[in-house]
């Protein structure tokens, strides 16, 4: 049985078959299988990637696969769960940063992999403050004994100290924008929290592994005191508890 939801929103939008296979990055065959068969479900960031693309809910294009994934437990903010921090696609990185509009926190402690997998991450997030947006990085102080003792249990050639000065050279670009925040935090060495108005992805950091090893949790709030609010708490208590950073 055709997917005529899928068939239609593709009129709709007035896009080709092999337009959307680009959007998501997909070959165009894997997009005409899913109109031919309703049945067959595309990945989650595939199904995401087309909802954008299309300008239709996902649960409008593949309803089954909304309500088989629908929990009613005390996981049900879980969205997904990755291995591997890398192993989250950048498409849910940008999806996440370019769909906030009220509150960023970038609570890594070094923050280096975002400038590199996220293009123009400095001019979005000028743009989302100067929007009213705003927009916080909690980082590790780079001379501090918690950065010295991680170095030493990294044992990488790009130091904790190193990557940390990468991003504070970031910051100093847009330092005179009103509404981006930096302080000082070195009690979240073991666990980094970014959040995107009430969606974030959490890393618990695993023994001697940097962070692109350890695993990844994406939490969407969907009631108060859940798995989103203590995260959330946990990220405000130690902004608040930091330290400031020059210029900021």
């Amino acid at each position: 049985m055709a997917n005529d939801a899928l068939r239609q929103a593709l009129n709709d939008a007035r896009l080709t078959e092999q337009e959307l296979a680009d959007a998501c990055q997909v070959d165009v065959k894997t997009v005409a299988r899913w109109i031919v068969d309703e049945g067959r479900t595309p990945h989650l960031r595939h199904r995401w990637d087309a909802s954008r693309a299309l300008g239709v809910d996902e649960a409008v294009l593949w309803p089954d696969a909304i309500r088989k994934n629908v929990k009613t437990g005390p996981d049900r903010e879980v969205v997904a769960v990755y291995p591997h921090r890398s192993a989250c696609p950048k498409s849910v990185w940008r999806r996440l940063i370019d769909d906030a509009s009220k509150n960023l926190i970038f609570a890594g402690y070094t923050n280096y992999f975002l400038w590199l997998e996220i293009p123009n991450l400095r001019g979005i997030l000028r743009r989302k403050a100067q929007n009213g947006s705003r927009v916080r990085f909690l980082i590790g102080d780079p001379e501090s004994d918690v950065t010295r003792r991680r170095e030493t249990l990294e044992s990488v050639p790009l130091t904790v100290g190193t990557r940390i000065k990468i991003t504070l050279d970031e910051l100093s670009k847009v330092a005179d924008v009103p509404g981006i925040e930096a302080r000082y935090g070195d009690d979240h060495i073991a666990m980094s929290v970014f959040i995107f108005d009430d969606q974030m992805l959490v890393t618990p950091h695993l023994a001697y592994l940097v962070g692109h090893d350890s695993p990844m949790l994406h939490v969407q709030r969907c009631q108060e005191e859940g798995l989103f609010d203590r995260f959330a708490c946990h990220v405000n208590e130690l902004w608040n508890n930091g330290r400031p950073v020059a210029g900021n």
